[in-house]
């Protein structure tokens, strides 16, 4: 059990703990004034310290260099014991999974060093570390941070760090900065306001530089924890991390580790995304969106299909443009909006994160990387939906090339509509001639196939037929209530994330129906307000924070929101594992 460390936030793999020490340490932190070192096991035996509550001890230990034979690590691997202080392990990444039954709130990887700089064997260290240990016990890389990497160190799961590299920079005269290092002798002027840069730089000699640069990795740290709490960590790493090449490729291969982020990576929040480079496209977040419009969303309509551009007012129906898209169109066509990096979004999901929660640089030309990406899941849309006709009212720039791709892909006929831009007169007329012989689908059918949609991309394939068969809507968009036939409210519509909210009623029929459930089984209590960790018995793996769950004991049934992930709070001896927000006791 993991006495002594806590993770309160998350942002896909990065995290806010607190290492609970007789004065607690706020993490990812600097660790050098509360970590004992007992000494390595090479040169001589070690004693196992007395330890107490006010510093991390890391037991005693044989470093086992990367590279080392696997026979060899084997026979000299530590065994270490389960003591009631908190405490360390040194591991490598196969060793890892052994030493578990120690219970150790910390471990420190042996062979930080030698992946500093080298993107593929970092990667591979940190996931393979990260999957091998509890989630509740802090990573520590010694010897390795600087102000420049910490925030990439952080977003791949490291908790705890050191000044060492920092402090030997100083002394070899390298100044550091967020953006790289240069040599002290190379400076005009000291860019930096801390307390060691308060001089003239004739003053300025390499032990005040070993103090701004210690300086300078604990801001950037109070940096990086402030963007972990607000969601907003890789919007930073994304401009920051491209001064150092190794960096940039770091979080490209996260990126392809795809299963370790997406299981960290919340389903929901209301952080907005700043889409500044392609590498945004590689997001979880948005490939996720992608998956599920591509994978389980079916439109209900009988319309033809208009594809309109998106627009920068989020959602999109408030936008100038789309209210003139609607005057013209007047419910007799399914609009889906094209978007980088989002890539199609049908009006139903409007509101689901993160279609309504993203920014773009606006430049009026679309990449190649563009392009294909949003060509890619526009074809697989049209694939999955069937319509009668498709009305592609988009501009020249980039759209229109996509669409063209997409039709010659499928063989289909799109019927274009704009004549310079989708919002003059001439086109918006078009677009009203084009949908003037086609029926109009009312009031009622367009609510009933939003929840019904939102609940096949939060749930599951045709998890809105299987919820919600008798259908009645209460209430207007965007904050529906979804009711049964006898007018008992079943779900309500949240607008801040565009996803389903269930009542009890509606809980009981998620698990009653053939939709995939996920389900948190809790020991014999009632909860009220939240489940913590330690009262989870089991939980579904597939539970991501944000996601609705059933919670099911031996006294009570409840529906709330996951705070964790099912592997998480299975995992977990500390922290909130779901928030409650209805309970029946039984």
């Amino acid at each position: 059990m993991t006495d002594y460390f806590e993770v309160h936030d998350r942002d896909g793999a990065a995290r806010i703990g607190e290492l609970r020490l007789a004065e607690s340490l706020r993490t990812p932190a600097v660790v050098d004034d509360v970590l004992v070192d007992a000494g390595s096991r090479w040169p001589e035996a070690r004693e196992l310290p007395e330890g107490d509550d006010s510093v991390l001890t890391v037991l005693p230990h044989r470093a086992i260099p990367g590279g080392t034979p696997d026979d060899v690590a084997e026979a000299f691997a530590t065994d270490y014991p389960d003591v009631d202080y908190p405490s360390a392990a040194v591991v490598t990444p196969d060793a890892a999974a052994d030493t578990t039954d120690a219970n150790p709130d910390a471990y420190v990887l042996s062979n930080a060093q030698q992946i500093a700089g080298h993107a593929r064997a970092f990667v591979d260290t940190i996931v393979r570390t990260r999957e091998a240990v509890p989630h509740d016990t802090a990573l520590y890389l010694p010897g390795v941070a600087t102000p420049a990497n910490v925030a990439t160190l952080a977003y791949a799961g490291v908790d705890l760090v050191d000044t060492d590299r920092a402090v030997v920079k100083g002394s070899q005269g390298k100044y550091l900065t967020t953006d790289g290092e240069q040599f002290l002798e190379d400076l005009d002027e000291l860019p930096c306001a801390c307390p060691a840069c308060q001089q003239p730089i004739e003053a300025f000699d390499r032990a005040d530089c070993e103090q701004h640069n210690e300086n300078a990795l604990r801001a950037t740290l109070g940096t990086v924890r402030q963007r972990i709490r607000r969601g907003r960590l890789r919007d930073y790493i994304e401009g920051q991390a491209r001064h150092e090449q190794w960096l940039t490729a770091v979080f490209r291969r996260l990126d392809q580790q795809y299963s370790y982020v997406e299981q960290r990576t919340p389903v929901i929040r209301r952080a907005e995304i700043t889409a500044a480079t392609e590498d945004t496209m590689r997001r979880v977040e948005i490939q996720r969106f992608a998956q599920r419009v591509t994978e389980r969303y079916r439109c209900r309509f009988d319309n033809p299909l208009v594809i309109v551009p998106c627009s920068a007012a989020k959602p999109y129906s408030e936008s100038q443009s789309h209210g003139q898209y609607h005057d013209a169109v007047q419910f007799r066509g399914h609009t889906l909006s094209m978007t980088s990096p989002i890539g199609v979004v049908p009006q139903e999901l409007e509101l689901t994160y993160p279609a309504q929660h993203y920014d773009s640089v606006v430049t009026g030309h679309w990449s190649a990387t563009e392009k294909e990406f949003v060509a890619d899941v526009l074809e697989a849309y049209l694939r999955r939906n069937d319509y009668p006709r498709v009305i592609a009212h988009v501009p020249g720039e980039g759209y229109r090339e996509i669409c063209e791709r997409v039709e010659a892909s499928l063989g289909l006929d799109f019927e274009y509509t704009v004549e310079d831009h989708p919002t003059t007169t001439d086109s918006l007329a078009n677009l009203a001639a084009t949908l003037s012989d086609e029926l109009k689908y009312g009031k009622r059918e367009r609510q009933h196939n939003t929840v019904r949609a939102i609940a096949d991309y939060q749930f599951g394939e045709r998890a809105g037929d299987a919820l919600f068969d008798d259908l009645r809507v209460g209430s207007r968009y965007p904050k529906l209530r979804a009711l049964d036939s006898d007018g008992e409210q079943l779900a309500a519509l949240v607008p801040q994330y565009g996803v389903l909210s269930l009542t009890l009623a509606g809980a009981r029929r998620w698990v009653e129906s053939d939709a995939p459930t996920k389900r948190v089984e809790i020991d014999n209590f009632v909860p009220h307000g939240s489940v913590l960790a330690p009262g989870v018995v089991d939980a579904s793996g597939d539970i991501r924070v944000g996601d609705e769950v059933v919670i099911e004991g031996p006294q009570a049934f409840a529906i709330g929101r996951a705070k964790m992930s099912g592997p998480e709070m299975v995992d977990s001896t500390r922290g909130i594992a779901s928030s409650v927000r209805h309970v029946e006791e039984t």
